[in-house]
Parts: C-alpha cells; structure tokens; sequence
C-alpha cells in the first residue's frame, strides 16, 4: 500500500527536497505541496492524505496551529501529522506535541529519519528526533506540572515492558522484535496502556513513563 503525504512549508526549496525525497521511497507519494498554513489546513482535509508533514514557521497560520486544526483534541477525525523544523527550541516541541502531532523532526535529521517518521505516523506510531527526545519528556513533564496520573487498572509485567520499549521510541515492529512477540499483539498492549493511562497517543505514554520514573538511567 502506498501512504500519501502531504507537504507544507513556506519555502519552495525545501518543500521541493522533502518531496524529491519521499517521492523516491517505495511505497510514499506526495499528493500536494502548501506555502503556508490556511492552504495546508485545506488541502488536507480536501485530500486527507495518510501523513502531513508541516513546517512550524509559516505566514498566516503556524505549522502548531495547523496541527491543532487537523488533529488536535477537538477533532472528531484527527490526521497524522509530522512537524518538522530548523529550530530546535522546546516551546516548538510541546506546541506541536499538544496540538496533536505524531512526530517531531529537525530538518538536518536526514532522509533516513524523515521517512521513518512518515511509515510511523501512518501506522499510528510517534517519532521524535532521538537528539531531543530525554531533554524533551525531562522539559514536558516539568511543564505539565502535578503528580502524574494513576492508572485506571495495574499494569501487566508485559505492559510495562511494552510502556518503557515506546518511551525509548520503539516502533510497533522494533517492539515486536524486542519482546518476541507479534505486531498484534504489541497493538492490543498499546491500546490497553492508552485505556489504563487515559492518553491519546505514544508520545504522552513516554511521558508518563519518565514521570513515573521508568526511564532512569
């Protein structure tokens, strides 16, 4: 199956090369480009591409606030979307985690990583640059202030090791591989650690994770 993706980004330059370069994967298509935010927000949802894959900085409507409109927690239908940047700044990093992104790139990240983050964004998996990732769960946490919550129901040996393969951004295949067991299976953990943390996604499971202080050392 070919996953279609959507690219957004106020210079022409880059939006060209991040097609080039997802355009020469097997398997990825690129079905439109956008300049800026409003344009993004409405090609998306005319195209519903699998990935969109948008810059922060753009004129009219940011790439966080696109996000939000696209898969924020008010949307009924939330769509996978990748932010990706030139800053490495932490108050772009939660903007876009909160708006509802599933990855979260620099652009000297490499074509490896892109393409990484758009296979795991259409599979429902999040991505984020390993170069941030310990600082970020460290700074997010912080931000989000208050004791974390307590699961609804306690939490399998299994599932703990499944919990702490994802803070470590494991995809559902390197988990499956890891733990020896199947990509199913690895699905029916996620949904029921997502049920007994009442999260929404990968990246707020790694959160709660450091909170918790799963991921010492």
């Amino acid at each position: 199956m070919t996953t279609t993706v959507l690219v957004a980004d106020d210079q022409e330059l880059v939006r060209t090369g991040l097609t080039m370069i997802l355009d020469a994967q097997e398997g990825i298509e690129v079905v439109g480009q956008a300049a800026d935010g409003r344009s993004a927000v409405s090609m998306a949802r005319r195209l519903r591409p699998d990935v969109c894959l948008f810059d922060i900085r753009m004129p009219g409507l940011d790439g966080i606030e696109a996000t939000r409109q696209l898969a924020g927690p008010a949307v009924a239908d939330p769509m996978a979307v990748v932010v990706i940047t030139t800053f490495d700044l932490d108050e772009y990093v939660h903007g876009a985690l909160q708006a509802g992104a599933r990855g979260f790139l620099l652009k000297d990240a490499g074509p490896e990583l892109l393409v990484q983050a758009i296979h795991a964004a259409a599979d429902g998996d999040a991505l984020i640059a390993p170069s941030i990732t310990r600082r970020l769960l460290a700074v997010f946490s912080e931000a989000r202030g208050g004791p974390p919550a307590q699961p609804l129901a306690p939490l399998t040996t299994r599932e703990e090791d499944v919990l702490v393969t994802v803070a470590r951004g494991r995809t559902n295949a390197e988990i499956a591989d890891e733990l020896h067991i199947s990509m199913s299976t690895v699905k029916t953990h996620l949904a029921s650690l997502m049920g007994k943390l009442g999260v929404r996604n990968r990246v707020e499971l790694a959160m709660w994770a450091y909170e918790t202080g799963r991921m010492k050392g």
